[in-house]
């Protein structure tokens, strides 16, 4: 979540409902143990934040604005078949293609390298549940903030198919889900409402090796056909702009009232031969209007923030094997 204290994507819980009627099975990925897959993820951020306070130096969100290309590679360690969907254990590893970020950090921030500078590759291990929940996640604690946020966002769209509903998503027909937003925040009781559209089938393909983001180069990558879904989701939030007080901000002695809200649109290009996310693009726009106060009123905070994101995610054609020498 853009407005959060810490910038993630939390793990939510799901309540989904649908009126379709063909398989949504088809569309969650279909893989195996040594199996390698490449992606190139492309994320743009930009979060203002207002600050009025009487305290010195208080802490909350900064000011970021960031460009920043990254591939993702990703190993298949172990596949466990469960139902019609398995459970994927994977080691994912982070390499900068090219970022420049600039932020204002507070105490205790780990900041991601200069502009100019690369960061070091660093693995995240991890299983993918059938329901696209992951657990058992290891070595994110190790990446960069920036890092972290795009493992979180790739995360979220490879496993997109585990929120479809159970038994049927047809061309043309559309679910709706709620997922709880979990990731920390000042503001209790968020909750995204979202609506998901299978709009068509569309040819589709991944980009060769040697190229950037621009969707065009992959004309050239061998076709294959990828169910396109179209999800709105906006964040409604249910507790009352006169307490939002989290429980862990209530264990700090901490009271907070104020308000928040988004949207996001986010197209998916599924492949239907092996269930991979082909393509993605998702912008993002949130706000947040929030007072942090000691229980007795004391040393008030007032943060004003307005975020915004843009994701593209690219899967990478693997070379052709060369063929042998005669």
């Amino acid at each position: 979540m853009l407005l959060t204290f810490v910038l993630a994507f939390g793990q939510s819980s799901r309540s989904p409902t649908c009126d379709a009627e063909t398989e949504s099975n088809a569309l969650f990925p279909r893989l195996h143990a040594g199996q390698t897959l490449t992606y190139i993820v492309q994320y743009r951020t930009q979060k203002n934040v207002k600050t009025e306070s009487r305290v010195v130096t208080p802490s909350g969100p900064q000011n970021v604005q960031s460009d920043a290309k990254w591939t993702l590679s990703l190993e298949i360690l172990d596949v466990r078949p469960q139902g019609a969907r398995s459970a994927i254990h994977a080691r994912a590893q982070l390499q900068s293609v090219d970022s420049a970020t600039q932020a204002q950090s507070g105490p205790g921030y780990q900041s991601s390298p200069a502009p100019g500078q690369e960061a070091p590759a660093k693995s995240v291990e991890f299983t993918i549940l059938p329901d696209g929940r992951a657990e058992a996640v290891t070595g994110l604690d190790g990446l960069f903030p920036e890092q972290r946020e795009v493992w979180q966002q790739w995360l979220r769209q490879f496993a997109i198919a585990g929120v479809f509903p159970d038994g049927a998503v047809k061309r043309g027909r559309r679910w709706k889900s709620t997922e709880v937003e979990q990731a920390p925040s000042p503001i209790a009781r968020l909750q995204w409402e979202k609506e998901a559209t299978y709009v068509r089938d569309e040819p589709c393909a991944a980009i060769p090796p040697s190229s950037t983001l621009d969707s065009s180069a992959s004309r050239n990558s061998q076709p294959q056909t990828c169910a396109v879904i179209l999800t709105r989701a906006v964040l409604k939030q249910k507790s009352s702009p006169k307490d939002t007080t989290p429980g862990d901000f209530k264990l700090h002695g901490l009271r907070t009232t104020g308000t928040a809200n988004g949207t996001n649109e986010t197209i998916s290009y599924i492949s239907l031969q092996s269930g991979l996310i082909v393509r993605v693009t998702e912008d993002a726009r949130q706000f947040m209007d929030v007072v942090v106060a000691k229980t007795d009123g004391s040393n008030q905070v007032h943060y004003n923030v307005d975020a915004s994101s843009h994701t593209s995610i690219l899967l990478v054609d693997r070379p052709s094997a060369s063929p042998p020498k005669p």
